[in-house]
């Protein structure tokens, strides 16, 4: 799919994937496949946008996947040998059709009407009453405030989901990173046209945390828990759970009786929630919890400790749940007595660092608040949000306060399966990219699945991309690009930087290329041969070797003069 008759512009797709994170890397795919376009080159055209889309997931500018995964589904239509080759592009596309719709829920800068011509076009490829296209209709349903479409949508997806019951720990799934991108792996047999819902069908690891969330916000508590009850009995699984079903059930078990478990799954969640990027929309669970149970302390705590988080957000929904459950941290906390405590703010822009106290604060959030959701009425043309938002404002505690777990007690519940989910750690198996994802799942390290199966990720100062090379993939490759680049006129510094590095270490390779754009990119190599196989704790080092050499590489190219 990337072969073009202009070879420069293959090259310059090529050099663009390893540019840093940002406007820079988005601005010179946008370029390559306008150029594309202009040349009448559609399969670079359509490898620069997916390119482009897996940009935006990994830097967290989800509302900018709408025009990207259209003009990707239009070239497709145009030329649908443009997959030929390529099964797994067809899948991908599929899940980024789908991001594409959910993205358009956390966002007001995109218009309602581009989501449901989306939608539409997706149920009219897997039809309008699977598993995918029900949910996404029910979620845009409820976003709009029409909870009884969103009940009639939420049966048929969940009679289509009880028609084809989730895998359970040992049967083949699909597993997904934790910015959304699923792992390619064998697609399971179904009834229904071949993989297609499930590339569409999200996370089948988040599915019930998604239906509790829904049921929360109708006030159905006790159907919530019902519906994570797979969850907890390991039933189903990713990388975010269970602490993304422990926040779902945090508001169901205040409200039902049981502050003494709501505590637990709080300081659980909360201890993975605190610094990923992706669990941003969680932390507003956290922070209402923390109100309705009496925490008023530890809430304030939680929320100067996040307040960063709100300048550059998932999206603007979870920026108006964070800051709406804020306000009612901060006016509660107010009631008590405690609205002259001073909390940190940092500065943001014209925003200027400052010590705030909580009631000044509460304002500031209450106005940023009320503010995104009248953006998103006013582009859904309803008063659903604001009011949502003004029925958090009035909740009240529902609670007295129970004791909270240490925040570094050990995770006794609930409690883990131990069935094995793969081959025994000491097991040789032939190299397989779910091997690779397992290692990186086990490190607990956040990465995205590229079509062509390079798994990518960030390391601090290092972007490091597994491939597996060789006729029968056996070969497990790991490329480390530093993010800082060096000026032309620094050429012969940078060669005599990898040979000194050469010269002195075995990992990685390091050597000096030339792109286009004058500048000079410092990268690395980690080959490994694994024809006879690889046991998962052998190649836990090979990875975790990879990992440390290759951010001490980065780190000592960002440390140069």
């Amino acid at each position: 799919m990337t072969t073009s008759r202009d070879r420069g512009l293959a090259e310059a797709l090529a050099d663009a994937r390893d540019l840093p994170d940002g406007e820079a890397r988005f601005a010179e795919l946008e370029r390559i496949a306008a150029q594309a376009d202009a040349t009448s080159d559609p399969g670079t055209g359509l490898a620069a946008r997916l390119a482009l889309i897996e940009a935006y997931l990994h830097h967290g500018e989800r509302w900018r996947l709408v025009e990207q995964v259209r003009r990707s589904r239009a070239a497709v239509d145009r030329a649908p040998g443009l997959l030929d080759g390529h099964p797994d592009a067809a899948e991908t596309l599929l899940r980024h059709q789908r991001q594409a719709v959910e993205a358009s829920l956390g966002t007001p800068r995109v218009g309602l009407d581009q989501a449901r011509s989306l939608l539409d076009d997706l149920a009219d490829r897997l039809g309008p009453g699977v598993e995918p296209v029900a949910e996404l209709r029910c979620r845009l349903a409820d976003h709009l405030g029409d909870e009884p479409a969103a009940r009639r949508e939420y049966d048929r997806w969940r009679d289509d989901r009880a028609s084809s019951a989730p895998p359970t720990r040992g049967e083949s799934e699909q597993s997904y990173d934790r910015s959304g991108a699923a792992r390619p792996t064998p697609p399971r047999a179904s009834a229904r046209s071949a993989a297609g819902p499930d590339a569409a069908g999200g996370c089948p690891g988040c599915a019930p945390a998604r239906r509790a969330e829904l049921l929360v916000g109708w006030g159905e508590h006790a159907a919530a828990l019902d519906a994570l009850r797979p969850v907890f009995a390991g039933e189903v699984r990713c990388t975010d759970q269970p602490e993304r079903a422990l926040a779902a059930a945090l508001l169901p078990w205040l409200r039902g009786g049981e502050p003494e478990r709501a505590a637990r799954a709080h300081v659980r969640a909360y201890r993975r929630h605190r610094r990923e990027r992706a669990a941003f929309p969680q932390l507003a669970a956290h922070l209402r919890f923390c109100a309705l149970a009496g925490h008023l302390d530890r809430g304030l705590d939680l929320l100067a400790e996040q307040l960063p988080r709100l300048d550059h957000p998932y999206d603007d929904l979870s920026a108006m749940e964070f800051a709406a459950a804020g306000a009612l941290l901060c006016a509660l906390a107010a009631e008590a007595g405690q609205g002259g405590r001073r909390l940190h703010r940092p500065g943001h822009g014209p925003r200027l660092a400052a010590e705030v106290d909580v009631a000044a604060l509460g304002a500031d959030l209450l106005a940023a608040a009320t503010e995104l959701a009248g953006s998103f009425d006013a582009r859904n043309g309803t008063g659903h949000q604001s009011g949502r938002i003004a029925s958090w404002l009035a909740e009240r505690p529902v609670a007295e306060p129970v004791p909270l777990p240490a925040d570094d007690a050990p995770d006794e519940w609930p409690d883990e399966p131990a069935e094995p989910t793969g081959p025994a750690d000491e097991e040789v198996t032939p190299l397989g990219l779910s091997l690779i994802t397992a290692a990186l799942d086990r490190r607990g390290d956040g990465y995205a699945v590229e079509p062509d199966g390079t798994v990518v990720g960030r390391w601090g100062e290092a972007v490091i991309r597994y491939r597996r090379l060789g006729r029968r993939g056996e070969i497990l490759h790991a490329r480390v690009v530093a993010a800082r680049r060096l000026p032309a006129a620094r050429h012969a510094e940078a060669y005599a930087f990898c040979n000194a590095w050469n010269h002195d270490r075995l990992l990685p390779k390091a050597y000096v290329h030339e792109l286009d754009s004058g500048e000079l990119l410092l990268a690395g190599d980690v080959t490994t041969d694994l024809a006879y196989g690889v046991a998962p704790v052998q190649l836990d080092v090979l990875v975790d070797a990879t990992v440390a050499t290759g951010v001490g590489y980065a780190e000592a190219v960002a440390a140069l003069a």
